[in-house]
């Protein structure tokens, strides 16, 4: 399925941001930081992935339910999308 060019725009940017806290988190083992600054720091790139996945179902659930037909076709009916959905959950 292709989705549309803001939604991938969008998710680019949200990844390049992750990127950058992985880097910021490496650099805070390197430099020693407290462990709990480190598994905040954690958590949030966690949650910040998450919302990337979560982003990505919600565009193929709006493809799916808008163009029933054309997900299907691409292999992303309903069906697909409720799997993908609990492989997050």
């Amino acid at each position: 399925m292709q989705l549309p060019e803001e939604v991938t725009d969008e998710l680019v940017r949200r990844l390049r941001r992750i990127e950058g806290q992985v880097r910021g988190l490496q650099q805070m083992l390197t430099d020693g930081r407290e462990c709990r600054d480190i598994v905040t720091q954690v958590s949030a790139a966690s949650r910040a992935i998450d919302q990337v996945g979560f982003r990505l179902l919600a565009a193929g659930m709006h493809a799916c339910l808008t163009d029933e037909s054309a997900a299907a076709d691409a292999g992303f009916d309903l069906e697909e999308v409720e799997k993908l959905f609990l492989k997050l959950a």
